[in-house]
C-alpha cells in the first residue's frame, strides 16, 4: 500500500493477525510442510522457501517448538501424503481495487469457487491470470519504526547486504529488496541487532487507489472474507488506506 499509509495498514493487518493467531498459526505450518514436501528438503538452510515460510511464522510469532512439529511432520513418518499446489487468483474490489490472492490448496477445484463467491458477495469480481498482477512487482520489503536505527546504521548495513532502496516515512524506514536478495538483508538487519516490525516477500503495487471510509469499508469486507479461508496464504491489494479511515472502522 502507499506509503504514507503503509505503517497503518501493516499494524492494522498486525492486530488482526493477533486477534485470529490460531488461523494464522494453522497457515504458516501448511506453508512450512508445503515447502518442505516440495523439494524434501527440511533445512532451511539450504531449502529457500521453507526459510520463507519460517519468516513468516515468525513474523505472526509462532513459537520455534510449532516450526519444528511442522518440518518434522512433513519430512517424518507422520507425513499424510498431502500434496499442496501454489495457486494465485486476482480480481478486482469495489472501487476497481486490484487483489491478489495467494494459496495453497489441495483441492483446486474446491478452492476457486470459495474465492469467486468472496468476491461476487461483497461487490467484486474476478480477473483473468494476469490481468491484475501486471500492475504489482515482487519485492522483499522491511519496515523499521523510528528509534529502532539511524539512517546511517541502516544504510550501511542494508545497502551493502544488497537492498535496494531505503525510504524514510513518518513512521520509520522501508527497506526494499529483490526478492533473491531479501534473506541477507533480513540476515544482516538482524546481526546488527535493528528490531523489525515487519518482514515479508510481498507484492507491490506499481499505483494505488485513495480509499474513503464507505470504499474502504467494502474493500476491507471482501479481504477479510478472503482471508478467513484456510487455503489462503496472503493477500495483496493496491488499495491506499488512510490511517484516520482504519481507525474509524476499528
Amino acid at each position: 500500500m502507499a506509503g504514507h499509509s503503509k505503517w497503518a495498514n501493516i499494524k492494522h493487518r498486525k492486530a488482526r493477525q493477533d486477534a485470529v493467531k490460531g488461523k494464522a498459526w494453522s497457515k504458516c505450518s501448511r506453508a512450512i510442510m508445503a515447502a518442505v514436501r516440495a523439494s524434501g528438503d527440511p533445512d532451511p538452510d539450504t531449502n529457500l522457501k521453507l526459510r520463507y515460510a519460517i519468516e513468516d511464522a515468525k513474523s505472526v510469532n509462532m513459537p520455534k517448538d510449532t516450526i519444528k512439529k511442522a518440518i518434522d511432520k512433513a519430512a517424518g513418518a507422520g507425513n499424510d501424503g498431502v500434496v499442496f499446489q501454489e495457486v494465485r487468483y486476482e480480481g478486482y474490489a469495489a472501487g476497481g481495487v486490484a487483489i491478489l490472492v495467494d494459496c495453497l490448496t489441495e483441492n483446486v477445484q474446491r478452492t476457486a469457487p470459495i474465492i469467486r463467491h468472496a468476491f461476487d458477495k461483497h461487490g467484486g469480481n474476478m480477473a483473468k491470470n494476469g490481468a491484475v498482477s501486471f500492475g504489482f512487482q515482487a519485492k522483499g520489503v522491511i519496515l523499521i519504526e523510528s528509534g529502532k536505527t539511524d539512517e546511517e546504521q541502516l544504510m550501511e548495513v542494508a545497502l551493502e547486504a544488497g537492498a535496494d532502496d531505503i525510504v524514510e516515512n513518518d513512521g520509520g524506514f522501508e527497506v526494499t529488496t529483490e526478492p533473491g536478495a531479501f534473506i541477507m538483508v533480513k540476515d544482516a538487519v538482524d546481526a546488527a541487532g535493528i528490531e523489525t516490525l515487519s518482514a515479508e516477500l510481498t507484492m507491490v503495487p506499481d499505483t494505488n487507489v485513495s480509499c474513503d471510509a464507505a470504499l474502504a469499508g467494502k474493500v476491507l469486507k471482501l479481504i477479510d472474507a478472503i482471508e478467513e479461508q484456510d487455503d489462503v496464504q496472503k493477500v495483496h491489494t493496491n488499495a491506499d488506506i488512510p490511517e484516520e479511515v482504519l481507525a474509524s472502522l476499528d
